[in-house]
């Protein structure tokens, strides 16, 4: 069977991604849809409004077959490594296509720079460190980019995505086909409700939280949860708060990637929610999904041995999948080069350590939820 792999966050789950889903089965003539999606802490340094399990749930009532996770270790990162995690995963589950979404207003050849960021390493690798230190990691990619490749030079957040999975995916001895899709009607960080079906997800969870309605934009199984559940950053602050109150700087200078004496900065601002002391840490070279990512890290106490070791172990941990996705796991799990998981165990725990630790401290918060000994959904 042909595949198409996709690489997801559903944060929360809207008719835009049934869309992904059904056009990635369109372009790309595959019979099964694979999903990579992050668990229940996300690549912006976010925790997941809805729980990883909701989310598989509503994937696989919208068009998607197979639903595997994204470890920790590699889902709340900058764009390169959760890249570098995700292409690992789908080329594992030997996905012979790619989709994923884009914001780039023209066409755009992908795969052609992927193979010219692989042919042109040492140059590319170059001109990064000369640029100024004070420069976001985007904003040198960006200049990066524009100066060797200039083909490219519309920098939206998911364009500068789709560049890092191309990339990626280049590295490969047989890379998967790649087929961009257009953002349909709201741009990635559009908070505005307005068309007849599709908004961004950063619109709805702004509707969720404010109490509005977004009802026409998810599908029913998302808003059945949203309904009676949807969490935020602001309901793990008294926890983060507390973490930094207790922690030495001794202590928060072993976080992974506290760098440049961020500790002091963190331990100097007072503040009476997440919003407020996110606004009194954010810097010019800082950007907020940067320090989101290192809030994250705090709250769990996450080493940089830890997440080298989770990397190092990676493994697919299936959430869910219809029948058409069964069948192809089972056709495909004799070639398959990492570990699968069909549920998490001790000796799955062992390696899968800042995952199942991330969905412990998401459980202070969504007590529901549960990852040990839970087997995947069907549909």
């Amino acid at each position: 069977m042909r595949s198409c792999g996709i690489v997801v966050e559903y944060n929360p789950f809207h008719n835009g991604h049934r869309y992904h889903a059904q056009q990635a089965r369109e372009l790309s003539g595959a019979e099964v849809i694979v999903a990579v999606m992050s668990g229940n802490f996300l690549q912006r340094g976010e925790p997941a409004i809805i729980d990883k399990w909701s989310r598989t749930q509503a994937a696989l009532k919208n068009g998607v077959d197979l639903v595997v996770e994204l470890p920790f270790a590699w889902a709340v990162q900058s764009a390169d490594y959760f890249a570098k995690g995700s292409i690992k995963l789908l080329q594992a589950l030997k996905c012979e296509a790619l989709c994923f979404g884009t914001d780039s207003t023209a066409a755009f050849d992908y795969a052609g720079y992927g193979r010219f960021f692989i042919e042109e390493k040492s140059a590319i690798d170059q001109l990064f460190h000369e640029l100024p230190i004070g420069w976001s990691y985007p904003e040198k990619m960006a200049e990066v980019v524009s100066q060797l490749y200039p083909k490219a030079q519309d920098f939206p957040p998911n364009h500068l995505l789709g560049l890092s999975y191309a990339k990626e995916n280049a590295t490969y001895n047989q890379p998967m086909e790649i087929f961009p899709l257009p953002r349909k009607d709201q741009g990635y960080h559009d908070a505005s409700l307005v068309t007849d079906q599709f908004a961004s997800a950063t619109g709805i969870r702004q509707a969720v939280l404010a109490g509005g309605d977004y009802a026409d934009f998810v599908p029913v199984e998302t808003l059945d949860t949203l309904r009676h559940t949807h969490i935020s950053w602001t309901d793990f602050w008294p926890y983060l708060d507390y973490q930094l109150r207790a922690s030495s700087l001794t202590t928060l200078q072993e976080i992974y990637q506290m760098n440049e004496g961020l500790e002091h900065r963190l331990v100097e601002q007072g503040a009476k929610n997440f919003p407020e002391f996110l606004q009194a840490i954010r810097t010019k070279r800082y950007t907020q999904p940067r320090l989101q990512r290192l809030l994250t890290y705090v709250l769990l106490q996450v080493k940089t041995a830890e997440i080298k070791a989770e990397q190092e172990h990676t493994m697919l941990h299936v959430l869910g999948f219809t029948d058409q996705g069964k069948k192809y796991l089972n056709q495909i799990k004799k070639q398959v080069p990492l570990p699968i998981a069909a549920k998490i165990g001790q000796k799955e725990k062992k390696n899968h350590f800042l995952t199942y630790r991330a969905d412990q401290i998401y459980q202070l918060i969504h007590p529901e939820e549960q990852t040990i000994g839970r087997f995947p959904l069907r549909a």
